[in-house]
């Protein structure tokens, strides 16, 4: 039967089966509930590890945790906070930028909707997304690489970019599953559902993958 058919049941094994497995750097972040970390964290994890997104965002909050903290310190002081993150030197600089931004034009309040999030420098679709399910709690689906893969891999969607991915699964989707959607497909894709050779022999959801586009597996 088609994945989009059983979807219900997909959610419900992907979250008890995601419990073996370290959650996303960004969701850690999360739990602190508030938008402007997650903000920071989700730009430092672009091309970047979790375990260095991690250990990154601990060292940048250590020294500042709001806008106005993050305008007092120097670019090379946020690079140093934040290395080995990929493009550390020119996400440094987007840190000042938004948290200038932040406190001139919104009060110091990250704002809570996708529109306004993406007038912020280097702010995209899947930051954004992640910034109002993580932050706010509000509805929302972030795609990433391992959400359009995976969704395109079950035969869910059938689409050729993360943003085409996004607008089909807000369309097919309940919206109950939204906030949840990234953090599953994330995990599942880093663990099991990997990009090349996926481990469908232990995969709890494999019964209803289409496997679109695999050609070798374990």
């Amino acid at each position: 039967m088609p994945a989009n058919n059983r979807i219900d049941e997909i959610i419900r094994v992907l979250k008890s089966s995601n419990k073996r497995f370290k959650p996303p750097a960004v969701t850690k972040v999360s739990h602190e509930r508030d938008p402007f970390l997650v903000l920071i964290s989700c730009l430092l994890s672009l091309r970047t590890k979790d375990e260095v997104t991690s250990a990154a965002s601990e060292r940048l909050f250590s020294l500042a945790k709001t806008p106005e903290e993050m305008l007092r310190l120097s670019t090379a002081d946020i690079e140093d906070a934040i290395y080995p993150v990929g493009f550390y030197r020119r996400k440094s600089v987007q840190i000042q930028d938004i948290s200038k931004c932040l406190v001139e034009q919104y009060g110091s309040e990250v704002p809570d909707k996708i529109d306004e999030l993406l007038k912020l420098k280097g702010v995209g679709r899947k930051t954004a997304n992640i910034v109002v399910t993580l932050g706010f709690g509000k509805p929302g689906i972030a795609v990433d690489t391992h959400v359009h893969r995976i969704s395109n891999r079950f035969g869910l969607v059938a689409t050729k970019t993360p943003d085409q991915t996004e607008f089909e699964l807000r369309r097919i989707l309940p919206v109950a599953y939204w906030r949840d959607f990234n953090d599953l497909l994330v995990v599942h894709g880093q663990n099991v559902c990997k990009p090349v050779s996926p481990r469908c022999s232990e995969c709890l959801i494999s019964r209803w993958c289409g496997k679109i586009g695999v050609e070798r597996s374990r």
